[in-house]
């Protein structure tokens, strides 16, 4: 079966729009001959003749204007595709997805994403957050987001470079009949919320100072798999818990809860924003890399 190319089809409808074989080329940037020879082979693929020609007129056969008829459609939605590719080239649009887990969409929502969003409103982010690790690209996503020693390495990472602890908290009325622990080892005498695992298993809390490393498993009246949960829980007085410190930071300076253990949390894995490489990347995927990088170097707001 034969293959035709665009601009054999193209020059026929320029030749309708036009009038003639001569205007028709110089609308297409292609000489006379040119214009001439690409309707001579579609024709002659086609078997058919699609114009009637006079050394001063050019009009469609019968069968000329069945078939620009039915094609003129076909290539105005190409033509559609491709202007609305192009523009993605150059003004932020579409739709971006990003893979990565809840705690991380959550420190990276409101000085990222949603700074994004309010650059270019004429993109749509999508975010799924899960526990596993994805193939980014056999998945559909243009972005993930991981701590650094869960990035592939043969992929793309730009280091968020924001500090990252664990806090350990519990609400103030909660210390009007507890002994505040002094060790990580007390908590093993004192209520705690639990945190289960995407997987199922259940957090251990991990500790260290002075290069002394502990995981504790520890005990309490319920087991949630979400931090929002936990927080309500531990502001209500029922035990102390164990979260993302940016989960927390607020409810610490507004008072709501007291935060204690803090020199057994060190900082953490940084997170990483990784993609693989990107050839003809839209432009809505090539501000998110550089709002990114502003991020990464302390060039945004912080939350």
């Amino acid at each position: 079966m034969a293959r035709h190319s665009l601009i054999e089809l193209e020059a026929v409808l320029a030749i309708v729009r036009c009038g003639s074989f001569r205007a028709a080329a110089l609308e297409l940037g292609m000489s006379t001959t040119a214009i001439s020879s690409a309707v001579g082979k579609l024709e002659r693929e086609l078997a058919v003749r699609l114009f009637n020609r006079t050394t001063r007129s050019v009009s469609l056969t019968y069968a000329g204007r069945i078939f620009v008829a039915q094609i003129k459609p076909a290539l105005e939605n190409i033509q559609k595709a491709m202007n609305t590719a192009r523009s993605q080239q150059e003004t932020p649009s579409g739709t971006l997805r990003i893979n990565t887990f809840a705690t991380a969409a959550r420190e990276i929502m409101a000085p990222l994403v949603l700074n994004y969003l309010q650059r270019y409103p004429q993109v749509h982010i999508d975010i799924v957050t899960e526990g596993r690790l994805v193939d980014v690209v056999a998945a559909g996503f243009d972005l993930a987001v991981r701590s650094a020693d869960l990035v592939p390495s043969d992929a793309i990472a730009i280091p968020l470079g924001q500090m990252r602890r664990m806090a350990v908290v519990a609400s103030p009325a909660f210390f009007q009949n507890q002994a505040v622990p002094q060790v990580p080892q007390d908590l093993l005498n004192h209520p705690c919320v639990r945190a289960r695992l995407p997987d199922g298993t259940l957090l251990r809390w991990r500790f260290e100072k002075g290069g002394e490393q502990l995981q504790l498993d520890v005990d309490g009246p319920i087991t949630l798999d979400e931090a929002s949960l936990a927080r309500i829980a531990v502001t209500s007085g029922l035990g102390i818990g164990y979260f993302m410190e940016t989960d927390v930071r607020e409810d610490i300076a507004a008072g709501r809860l007291v935060r204690i253990l803090e020199d057994w949390t060190p900082p953490l894995v940084p997170l990483c924003l990784y993609y693989y490489n990107r050839r003809n990347s839209s432009a809505a995927f090539q501000a998110f890399i550089a709002l990114a990088r502003d991020y990464a170097a302390g060039r945004l707001a912080q939350p």
